[in-house]
């Protein structure tokens, strides 16, 4: 039977009846969950790994939303489940992992019968709500290169980061070139070390010594 926070505060009758209907799916790295235009079939609840979710602009640039983990729920799949549209990006996992699939008639029961469950629902969707605010602040008022600093800053603890330029370019919603130029930079000041898909951090990082974008 699967453990999800979501699932616990489920009366006890009703949370019975739900897991008949639930299905428990394992997913190896790299498969997409599901992908922008595809109509959602039910709510995905993360019982462990990781899951990313991306949105893809015209440009072809894309840019991480955000990431599940264990006891996480898709947000983005609440709000095609309450609006009946399509989603507008895509799943993919990082990480091997488990999810429990509550299908969407059993997700509009409990919707309407559980206000224990219809309120864990949306403070899950007013938490990731908060988070994607942040990430339009951020994307619409920072300059790259200081997103690109506080985001090194934040591993500087790992010392070296294993990511491609390209995959950095996708979770600040840049182009590949821009976020190669900004390491260029760094790296001329001695600030980060760069070798074929790893960022070694060494030095403390000054946003004065990059490049704007």
């Amino acid at each position: 039977m699967p453990h999800h926070s979501i699932l616990d505060i489920l009366p006890e009758q009703l949370r019975k009846e739900a897991m008949e209907k639930i299905q428990v799916m394992r997913f190896p790295s790299g498969q997409v969950l599901f992908s922008a235009g595809e109509h959602c079939q039910g709510l995905p609840l993360v019982l462990k790994g990781s899951v990313k979710v991306q949105m893809t602009g015209v440009s072809g640039h894309s840019i991480v939303l955000y990431r599940m983990g264990k006891d996480d729920v898709c947000t983005l799949s609440i709000g095609c489940l309450m609006t009946g549209r399509g989603y507008r990006a895509e799943a993919v996992v990082e990480e091997e992992g488990e999810a429990a699939m509550i299908p969407r008639g059993v997700f509009d029961r409990l919707m309407d019968q559980s206000p224990e469950f219809r309120l864990g629902i949306m403070e899950s969707y007013g938490r990731r709500l908060d988070d994607l605010m942040l990430l339009v602040e951020e994307v619409a008022f920072h300059r790259m290169d200081e997103r690109l600093e506080e985001w090194l800053q934040a591993r500087a603890s790992r010392g070296v980061i294993t990511i491609t330029h390209q995959e950095l370019a996708v979770e600040l919603g840049t182009a590949r070139e821009v976020v190669s130029r900004l390491l260029k930079e760094l790296e001329r000041q001695k600030m980060v070390r760069l070798s074929r898909g790893k960022i070694e951090l060494t030095g403390l990082l000054d946003s004065s010594v990059l490049v704007g974008a």
